[in-house]
């Protein structure tokens, strides 16, 4: 349920519980902000002295003359939690807690949140934290936070709207926004999410037309749901959504049942997930503020089409050397005029030159020049996107370096503009215009790179959820799964281990053979897998030895079961895993195999199910399987078979009851795949034991 975005935006009457009348502490501050940005509606202070910074407060919320839309509450921990239970008791609609001391404090905090959603319970009261600095709508001059960054006058209006997990990041951005001439219409920080989550919040301003475009600062995902749903709903508004989103270091890789949870780490996960939602992920702080006027002027590209372009041209052949070293590192290609577009420049009194930028040198400080630059590189077929690229004459003088730039952009072109010297002048002139204008190269590439990462965000149908008690399957059950969904394994018995060697197989020597034990899921580890076994004698040794090793081992288990498995020679091999995640739901991931898989981290990660056009854009980002495509002369392996088993991997997410399922190695040959070892694991239906 969305909050009410009156009360919680656009509050027409506000408590400040635990007011201060010290201008040195931060309790301050929220009464103060309201006053000097001339908040219209009526503020209640609520506090035990009888009147704050010269206005009349109040002992209690049930003293106040009317029930106030929003309560801020500034106390403590404790004396938070009853003002919470008071608002939901007197139907106040949005209560904003500051103190910290929850969840992030441990289980004792833990156990103190769980009591504040208690608190909530039945109520209609709609909770903004715990550890939210506050929020601030800058239309309707209603500044409700204890950030410090807001004490600063005249703060910049505009379409931005902020939501950050971050409190500081709210000042943060806002100042540096301001700095750069960029406006904001809301910012919010959205604490612990105990009641109000990002996604929820950010979806109750759709409806707003001040609000143009969104940055989304995250350390983590919750209510994952709840953000795709806004995120599909902002696509549809043209109201492009950006974020930054910390956790990039191997340290928050999670380990799960299988290698598929530490090699899809969380941040893989992440990755993925905002992507498959269309938001624009970046790298960079500046980045963040710079991005959406990009995002403006490039629409998600439809699936299917060429690899982006990217046309530069510039006055200044150094500057524009760092902004296609920057895209070049992210996969973005920078592309030289063609024939036909030289031509036209040469028509139009421009020296078209001979490379990949199109160096105007000083000339092209002259609007006489840049102007019929810019719009034969604008007009030309190749390129999804110009960069405008100015040195020294951005900084002296912005009037002429610029404003070609800004009449060039016009109308929404896919023009953006990197200024190389400082140039505040030319960026704010130029972020007036709406022109997509970079500080840096490194924001330059992020957000160019961002922008074309994202996808048409899809509305996927719900899937349970990935908590709950889970039944591994042994090997043979995980190969009896992958038959039913279409994925191919390598011929197989079953033996008890005294009865290995003593019988005809149904497949010729030499063979594999395995321990087999539902909680053994590391074979190797435990001395529990022989290659290249020869005959009956050698099965049957190498068949008693394991079940000998595992049973010194682990006693309690009881393995005396093993699997008994063709060998095959493959062309290449890989690791292909699904499973639910706690945080985002289904997703597939596809890497490099075998031992391969735990040394280097190449793999590509979705979120499930996919396509087979998504398959092969997996395939592709594998760097391990450029080697099958009959690299050097080598022999290609069966991509179109892999394609087709990471569909319907991926078509698991079709059925709830199956949490997570690796196929590690399945091999590639030269007419299809087989996979030759596999876990999985079931979510226990209810009645199960």
């Amino acid at each position: 349920m969305h909050p009410a975005p009156e009360a919680l935006l656009a509050p027409r009457s506000i408590a400040v519980v635990g007011a201060s009348d010290d201008l040195s502490k931060t309790a301050s501050r929220p009464l103060r902000y309201l006053r000097e940005t001339g908040f219209a509606g009526d503020v209640y202070p609520v506090a035990r002295r009888a009147t704050v910074l010269g206005e009349r407060a109040y002992p209690s919320l049930d003293a106040l003359p009317q029930r106030p839309d929003h309560a801020f509450i500034l106390l403590p921990a404790e004396g938070a939690m009853a003002a919470v239970a008071d608002c939901a008791r007197l139907t106040i609609p949005v209560a904003t807690v500051l103190a910290g001391g929850f969840s992030e404090a441990g289980s004792e905090g833990a156990a103190r949140e769980a009591r504040l959603r208690a608190s909530l319970a039945g109520s209609a009261t709609r909770l903004l934290g715990p550890n939210s600095i506050g929020l601030a709508n800058l239309h309707r001059r209603m500044v409700l936070t204890a950030n410090a960054a807001f004490a600063e006058r005249d703060l910049p209006r505009g379409g931005l709207f902020v939501a950050s997990q971050s409190g500081s990041m709210i000042g943060a951005l806002l100042s540096r926004g301001k700095a750069r001439g960029i406006g904001f219409a809301g910012l919010v920080s959205v604490g612990a999410e105990a009641d109000l989550d990002i996604g929820s919040i950010c979806a109750a301003t759709l409806a707003d037309a001040g609000v143009t475009a969104y940055l989304l600062f995250l350390e983590t995902l919750r209510a994952a749901p709840a953000l795709r749903a806004f995120a599909v709903a902002a696509a549809e508004r043209g109201k492009p959504v950006v974020a930054y989103k910390l956790g990039r270091s191997a340290e928050a890789a999670e380990l799960a049942l299988s290698h598929t949870g530490a090699l899809a780490g969380e941040d893989d996960v992440a990755d993925a997930f905002l992507r498959d939602c269309g938001i624009a992920r970046v790298e960079t702080l500046e980045g963040l503020l710079e991005a959406p006027a990009l995002l403006h002027r490039l629409p998600i590209r439809e699936r299917g089409k060429r690899k982006p372009a990217v046309g530069v041209v510039t006055t200044t052949g150094g500057g524009a050397a760092m902004v296609v070293d920057q895209l070049g590192v992210r996969g973005v290609s920078v592309q030289p005029p063609a024939p036909a577009t030289r031509e036209r420049l040469a028509a139009s009194g421009v020296d078209p030159g001979h490379g990949r930028i199109l160096d105007l040198t000083l000339a092209g400080t002259r609007p006489e020049v840049m102007r019929p630059a810019l719009d034969a590189l604008l007009a030309a077929p190749e390129f999804d996107l110009v960069i405008a690229v100015t040195g020294s004459s951005a900084r002296f003088q912005p009037e002429l370096a610029v404003q070609p730039v800004a009449d060039a952009a016009a109308g929404g072109a896919p023009l953006a503009s990197f200024c190389v010297p400082e140039a505040p002048e030319a960026l704010a002139m130029l972020a007036e215009a709406g022109v997509p204008a970079f500080r840096t190269p490194e924001a330059c590439g992020d957000a160019v790179a961002a922008a074309f990462a994202r996808r048409m965000p899809r509305a996927l149908p719900p899937t349970p959820p990935a908590t709950g008690p889970q039944r591994r399957l042994d090997e043979a059950e995980a190969y009896a799964l992958l038959a039913k969904i279409g994925v191919p394994h390598a011929p197989c018995v079953v033996l008890p281990a005294s009865r290995a060697g003593t019988e005809p197989l149904p497949f010729p020597y030499p063979v594999a053979v395995k321990i087999l034990h539902r909680d053994i899921l590391h074979k190797t580890d435990l001395g529990g897998v022989a290659l290249g076994i020869g005959s009956d004698a050698q099965l049957h040794e190498a068949a008693g030895r394991m079940v000998a090793e595992v049973a010194r081992r682990h006693p309690d288990l009881g393995a005396d079961r093993v699997l008994v498995q063709a060998m095959a020679s493959p062309l290449g091999e890989v690791l292909l895993g699904y499973r639910n995640d706690v945080k985002v739901g289904p997703i597939v991931l596809l890497a490099a195999g075998g031992v391969m898989a735990e040394i280097f981290r190449d793999r590509s990660v979705r979120m499930a199910p996919v396509d087979a056009q998504v398959a092969w854009e997996m395939i592709a980002e594998v760097r391990a399987l450029r080697t099958l495509e009959g690299f050097r002369g080598r022999p290609r392996g069966d991509l179109a078979a892999l394609a087709r088993a990471i569909v319907a991997l991926s078509a698991l997410a079709a059925r709830g009851e199956v949490a997570e399922c690796e196929i590690n190695p399945l091999l590639i040959l030269a007419d299809g795949v087989l996979a030759v070892d596999a876990v999985a694991s079931l979510r226990e239906q209810e009645g199960e034991g």
